[in-house]
């Protein structure tokens, strides 16, 4: 089967389950914002040089899986998305996030003030990935204001993903993380 299907040549695309769209309803804005992030923390961790860092970053990666597929779902088809087994965006998610900036945090209080990223290569990484998260919980802000957005853990998790991409880039400044 190839990649080219050309369904997308007239502007629709298809949520799961087949569910037909067009490229720019709200919701493809969103996992599509979440998959750029996902890509971003990609690029972050093909720079950090620090393996433990590298694979909570991947971990993280497989979060973002975890949201794109919820938010590329339909809310009708939310029950189906469960019972096929695909597991939501949880508080416990959001949990491990705060339990690893309150890590950091812990080991030096951040800075304050604006910050110019490119310190270097690692650093300039997660400060664009921190960036694309913010755009991305944009994007799924504006879906939860059009009321199609069922589970507002996804706007808090990702609220808390940009802290902590911030928290790393100043850690890997100065070789901390």
């Amino acid at each position: 089967m190839s990649i080219v299907t050309k369904r997308g040549d007239q502007g629709q695309t298809a949520l799961m389950y087949n569910r037909a769209v067009s490229k720019s309803d709200a919701r493809v804005e969103a996992y599509g914002a979440v998959d750029e992030l996902n890509a971003a923390v990609g690029v972050a961790r093909a720079t950090v040089e620090i393996g433990v860092l590298r694979e909570k970053l991947e971990a993280l990666q497989q979060d973002l899986v975890r949201v794109m597929g919820e938010l590329a779902t339909a809310p009708e088809d939310l029950p189906r998305y469960v019972n096929d087994g695909h597991a939501s965006v949880t508080q416990a998610m959001t949990a491990g996030l705060d339990g690893w900036i309150r890590e950091i945090e812990a080991a030096k209080p951040p800075g304050k003030g604006w910050v110019m990223p490119g310190a270097n290569q690692a650093s300039a990484a997660l400060d664009f990935a921190r960036t694309v998260c913010r755009r991305a919980e944009r994007r799924v802000c504006a879906l939860k204001d059009a009321g199609q957005l069922n589970n507002p853990e996804v706007v808090v998790y990702l609220n808390r993903l940009s802290d902590l991409l911030w928290l790393l880039a100043r850690g890997v400044e100065d070789g901390r993380r």
